[in-house]
């Protein structure tokens, strides 16, 4: 329901990353240890498969949840920070606001969700008004303006509206539309006549028969229902773009005007639309998918009404279901947890509920959090973690022998100006206009999400507003914004295993170090690079560096395609080469702020009997140690452009001198890559 917004042989040069100097061996205070033969396989072979023997005995020791798909050093952290927003909520449910303060909408939206038995008593009653408004419509113009109310309310049954910088003057909000209609989450799983397709196919159908049952159809009429659905939402996969079509910043900007929006799909009444979702006169908007717009525009026009009226119901309904009553809960699992990620058991009530608040409330619950649980020395050390990062990136960039002197000062320049944000917000968002009461779960999310769509749209038109995070203090994630040239570190990933407050050198380079360095490489990655230092679309490369450049990530693509998932499945190097670009780039630099920040300091000591290059390595290796199903496996090699965990430390870490290095490796290691094959780009 919400909208959450190649081949050649490349010759290796003085850039590989080689050991640190220091200054001769002293007596210095051993940090307390982080890693121990517990966590590791020792008896695997560090050449042979790594990430085995970084992480053999954490695998063991944390065995794959019956409610995980996958669960690994990342997902135990945001399981722990979970416990930590529960209390911050708590906290708050338990003060029993005043109407109106922040507390009593906290408590009042996390109350109404727990309040299982008033969701069961309720069944579709919050969604009937909805679905009476569908089943009203008795002719084409109404049928607008049905589409526009389920637009304020976030469901986005055609396609997503939204506000983002405009690609090419990054200090202006205009409007975006993107692709949207399909329960499943890829065009693919409608169009290919893979094995697992068909099964989920099979799986999506049984789902929505189930669904259209529940709202009180008959089983064969649901079942009629359920072919009109996929027989339409085929149609839009047919003419949706495929996503590596949508990682192309090129093809996914078109800007025009509402007038230009008429002529691309002139079978639908934009102006209508427009003033239904109460944004008349939107300005400038990019439509990222022109061709699914015009054929969404004449689907419009030419399928019938009650098709379009069955498929407003499936998408009101499946996008309402996990917070309806059991029976839609247990279908939307059955689907998307089971068929789709092969999860065996639902998390409980608290956790998906806890989400859900957290995501209503974001910054709010986030203001509170931080308050609790984020110590303001993080936030000073990530400062000078991140600068460290920044000047060893531009040390890198200068002992670049393929890129040109005109390049690499453009490359200085973008570098010099990524804005950073640490921790939280300088200014939180007010929440003064959002009504929550304890009465309903599901009218309270979609309050949120009209109040969260009213928001977005107050944005059109103006300038973009520097201080807006988008990511929630509480957060476990980071992430680098190309229109807006920055890096974003929320407060919850500044936390074991990604960052010691206390910790080692080693292990926090190896670990929030290249966090830091890859969300810095994606503003030089194969789509990042587009963009220049203010963020607009604009290539700053020359042709002759672009080549090289090109040519030195083809490859990585070919050396990820190469990587078998599963017996028969390999990865898509072309699909995610921004993110091990990213990954690859992230450990070159930080590596080398690390042997910066030894320069006139004691060589380190060995620490659990590990020595500072190894603790980098296995500090980096731990952050990716997880367990995870073969459906999942399948799921995320289709849909998510990062590798899977495995393949994030097996992958880069051979392209790299110091790995070797730091384990005695050669080349009858498994993982041995010939110098001259290794991808060596930042």
């Amino acid at each position: 329901m919400r909208t959450k917004h190649f081949l050649p042989v490349i010759v290796a040069t003085a850039i590989g990353v080689g050991a640190c100097q220091t200054a001769p061996k002293q007596t210095r205070q051993v940090v307390k240890p982080v890693f121990s033969a517990a966590d590791m396989d020792l008896t695997m072979q560090p050449g042979e498969n790594f990430y085995q023997y970084a992480n053999g005995g954490w695998m063991t020791q944390n065995p794959l949840p019956d409610a995980k798909s996958r669960y690994g050093s990342f997902d135990k952290l945001g399981e722990e920070n979970r416990e930590n927003v529960k209390k911050v909520i708590e906290k708050a449910a338990a003060e029993k606001g005043a109407p109106g303060t922040i507390s009593q909408k906290i408590g009042d939206f996390f109350a109404a969700g727990m309040d299982s038995a008033a969701v069961e008593k309720a069944g579709i009653t919050p969604i009937q008004p909805l679905l009476d408004e569908i089943s009203n419509i008795s002719k084409r113009e109404e049928l607008v303006t049905v589409i526009s109310s389920l637009q304020r309310k976030q469901f986005a049954p055609v396609f997503h509206f939204f506000s983002s910088a405009d690609q090419k003057n990054s200090d202006m909000t205009i409007a975006g539309i993107y692709q949207s209609g399909l329960g499943m989450p890829d065009r693919d799983y409608y169009l290919d006549d893979s094995e697992r397709s068909v099964k989920l196919r099979e799986a999506y159908h049984t789902y929505m028969t189930t669904l259209f049952s529940l709202i009180g159809n008959a089983e064969d009429d649901a079942a009629k229902m359920t072919e009109t659905i996929m027989a339409f939402e085929t149609k839009l996969a047919e003419a949706s773009n495929t996503r590596m079509e949508n990682r192309d910043p090129h093809k996914t900007y078109n800007k025009t005007d509402v007038a230009g929006l008429v002529k691309m799909a002139p079978e639908f009444p934009w102006n209508q639309y427009l003033a239904g979702i109460h944004v008349p006169a939107p300005g400038d908007v990019n439509v990222y998918q022109p061709h699914f717009l015009g054929e969404i525009a004449k689907l419009y026009q030419s399928e019938s009404l009650e098709t379009w009226k069955t498929f407003l119901t499936a998408v009101v309904v499946r996008e309402s279901a996990s917070y309806l009553s059991s029976s839609f809960v247990d279908a939307n699992f059955d689907f998307y947890g089971k068929a789709l990620s092969g999860k065996k058991a639902q998390e409980p009530r608290w956790k998906r509920v806890l989400g859900a608040t957290s995501g209503a409330l974001g910054e709010a619950v986030g203001q509170l959090y931080v308050a609790d649980f984020f110590p303001p020395q993080a936030k000073v050390r990530m400062e000078t973690l991140v600068e460290n990062l920044r000047i060893a990136f531009g040390q890198r960039v200068d002992q670049l022998e393929w890129m040109s002197a005109e390049t690499k000062q453009a490359a200085h320049e973008k570098l010099t100006t990524i804005n950073v944000k640490i921790g939280y917000p300088n200014k939180w968002r007010d929440y003064s206009d959002l009504t929550i009461t304890a009465e309903s779960y599901v009218t309270n999310i979609m309050a949120s999400n009209e109040f969260d769509f009213a928001f977005d749209m107050s944005k059109l038109g103006k300038a973009v507003d520097k201080e807006e995070w988008h990511m929630t203090p509480q957060t476990v994630n980071a992430y680098y914004s190309p229109v807006a040239n920055e890096i974003v570190f929320p407060a919850a990933i500044l936390q074991p295993p990604f960052f010691y407050l206390d910790g080692d050198d080693a292990v926090n380079y190896g670990a929030i170090g290249v966090v830091i360095g890859h969300e810095m490489t994606h503003g030089f990655d194969d789509k990042g690079r587009y963009y220049d230092k203010e963020g607009n679309l604009n290539d700053w490369w020359t042709a002759e560096d672009t080549k090289l450049f090109e040519e030195r990530t083809q490859v990585l693509v070919d050396q990820f395609n190469a990587i078998e998932v599963l017996p028969g499945t390999f990865a898509n190097g072309e699909y995610s080469l921004g993110e091990n670009i990213a990954d690859l780039g992230g450990l070159c630099i930080s590596y080398q702020a690390y042997c910066n920040s030894l320069k006139g300091k004691a060589q380190p000591e060995k620490i659990d009997g590990f020595t500072a290059d190894q603790r980098f390595v296995l500090g980096y290796s731990r952050v990716w140690a997880q367990n995870i199903r073969e459906k999942e496996i399948l799921r995320l090699t289709k849909e998510d452009v990062h590798s899977l965990g495995v393949n994030r430390v097996n992958g880069p870490l051979p392209n790299v001198q110091m790995f070797y290095d730091a384990f005695n490796l050669d080349a009858s290691s498994a993982l041995y890559i010939a110098p001259d094959k290794r991808a060596i780009i930042w």
